[in-house]
């Protein structure tokens, strides 16, 4: 073999190193696994989510936009559109995981051994102004009392998920109560928007009154209750 030749064939052995580098840099560029691609597609959902509530509060469901929200999220219009189709089923989304989990709680929960029925519509009572009435909550309730009826299918979604399983719940503790003989009044279980009345009231109150007069809402409740089920005998 000619010196010529030895050096080609040197040459030509050396070409890998290249195959190496090109096989490095592909790597290097591999797509996220599917479980980083779930967890940064959740962390979106949950800024955008966050953003919606922020931007329907501070300016009414009518007048938020969507490239609002967007803005606010820090994510591109169209990144909303991967998550969801429309304003309105992005509100439902905030129902669904910012109230309806409470709802489901508070009925949920197992009362307490020997507890009256009033000692458990009195907790419900407690849990919904701590929960609701003074949070961001009790804004997403006073948006839909004051544009549910422009917005029907808003106000249909939240009948459906929070206002029926409400009102149920209630309605099978008032029975509960003529049954024991705590509530003498057998037509209340027609209306158990009755007992939560003043629910709704400390809600609205919160937004529109409370810097004129503040309320004390569970106060209010106990007194609602000595009206149903008769004061309380103090020791």
């Amino acid at each position: 073999m000619t010196k010529e030749a030895t050096k080609t064939a040197r040459k030509s052995a050396s070409k890998p190193v290249n195959r190496r580098t090109g096989a490095k840099s592909s790597a290097s560029s591999k797509p996220l696994p599917a479980s980083s691609r779930a967890e940064r597609a959740a962390e979106r959902r949950g800024a955008i989510i966050e953003a919606a509530m922020e931007e329907f509060i501070a300016r009414g469901f009518a007048a938020t936009r969507l490239d609002d929200i967007a803005k606010r999220a820090g994510v591109a219009k169209g990144t909303i559109y991967l998550h969801f189709k429309d304003k309105e089923s992005m509100f439902e989304e905030l129902i669904r995981t910012a109230i309806v989990p409470l709802v489901t709680r508070l009925w949920a929960t197992p009362p307490q051994p020997g507890a009256s029925v009033r000692d458990m519509i009195e907790g419900f009572a407690k849990t919904f102004i701590e929960e609701v009435a003074t949070t961001r909550r009790g804004d997403l309730v006073r948006l839909i009392v004051a544009e549910g009826p422009r917005f029907p299918e808003v106000a249909d979604f939240y009948y459906r998920e929070v206002v029926s399983r409400g009102l149920a719940g209630m309605r099978a503790l008032i029975e509960l109560g003529i049954a024991r003989g705590e509530i003498q009044h057998k037509d209340l279980a027609r209306f158990p928007q009755i007992m939560v009345a003043p629910a709704l009231i400390a809600v609205i109150w919160q937004s529109l009154f409370s810097r004129h007069a503040p309320l004390d809402a569970l106060e209010m409740f106990r007194v609602h209750l000595d009206l149903i089920f008769g004061e309380r005998r103090t020791a």
